[in-house]
């Protein structure tokens, strides 16, 4: 199936209208992207589920691409994200889905999973691992706060977007060395490719701003092409950065939005997927060895060797054989 043949469609839900693109038809499967992408970072999951029986639909998420950008910062919270993925499941018409989320959408998918079992029946997760809810933080202390420590002397990039205007600025200077370098600079590529020795954790040095710390490859990955590069980059150039860097600006809220689901467990049918070199999202060790004890029904667990952050995209086929094999199953 080519990307041309793919269904393109627009819904109404919790309170936004969202463009999405689909194949394929049966049993309702959801994907979810995230920072800078779009629907199009599944275009190479879309077929693969299609032909395996499934509609498959990938949502341009609340802020990019073709979806409603609301203005105000307050209007991306977790609580609003997962809103509109439930909202999406009903305006297509059906009353279950599974969800599958990436990067930011990997938060979204686990949370929505979490939060209504009786709509999403099972969860795939690619490049974020789950963390289970621990409770709001002591009064005056803040998830920024907590990172800010982390980080020492050094800047995060988490940190980064949380001034408005700042990040919108230097990510929008240069629209394509902004994408290109966030896709290679967390690829597994810059490992192979002997420019980094490990993967990047987000963490430079303060007085700096993030568009230095992205490197422009001398020739695209493998998996990468011009027009894969064109389209995010049109995409971007017409929707702005704000809509995606305002998610990082709702990350204090978050633990209050999770409070009453402090220590649960997912219980649905569960798969976990990342990459050997993908630093950028918490795959520690220790974030990997508790999945077991998180998800109460944890079907496959795939590390994929050599691969960075854009699991989907840098191995879209040991990707596609685990997902359509565990829908399959469940």
């Amino acid at each position: 199936m080519q990307i041309s043949e793919f269904i393109h469609g627009n819904l109404s839900a919790n309170g936004i209208d969202i463009h999405y693109v689909e194949a394929g038809e049966g049993p309702l499967v959801i994907f979810c992207h995230g920072f800078p992408e779009s629907w199009y970072s599944w275009r190479h999951q879309l077929p693969a589920v299609a032909a395996a029986g499934f509609r498959a639909v990938a949502l341009d998420m609340r802020g990019y691409g073709q979806t409603s950008q609301p203005q105000a910062i307050s209007a991306y919270s977790l609580s609003h994200l997962v809103g509109d993925v439930v909202g999406a499941v009903a305006a297509l018409g059906h009353k279950e889905a599974v969800v599958v989320g990436h990067d930011w959408g990997g938060p979204v998918a686990w949370n929505s999973a979490l939060m209504r079992p009786d709509v999403f029946r099972a969860v795939a997760v690619l490049s974020v691992p789950y963390g289970r809810a621990n409770g709001t933080l002591p009064e005056g202390t803040t998830v920024n706060d907590v990172m800010a420590l982390a980080a020492g002397d050094r800047e995060y990039y988490r940190l980064y977007f949380q001034e408005p205007g700042v990040a919108e600025a230097d990510l929008e200077a240069d629209v394509r060395h902004s994408v290109l370098g966030f896709l290679y600079t967390i690829s597994g590529d810059i490992v192979t490719d002997g420019i980094h020795e490990i993967g990047w954790d987000g963490h430079f040095p303060r007085g700096q701003p993030i568009s230095e710390q992205l490197v422009i490859p001398a020739r695209l990955p493998a998996w990468l092409t011009e027009d894969d590069v064109a389209f995010y980059v049109s995409e971007l150039t017409r929707a702005g950065f704000r809509g995606g860097v305002n998610w990082y600006r709702n990350i204090n809220a978050i633990p209050a939005i999770l409070s009453p689901f402090a220590g649960a467990k997912i219980r649905q049918p569960s798969l976990y997927l990342y990459g050997e070199y993908d630093l950028i999202a918490g795959n520690s060790d220790a974030a990997i060895a508790a999945l077991p004890s998180a998800l109460g029904d944890l079907r496959g667990l795939h590390k994929f060797d050599g691969a960075g952050h854009w699991l989907q995209q840098e191995r879209p086929d040991g990707v596609n054989a685990a997902l359509t094999q565990f829908l399959q199953d469940l």
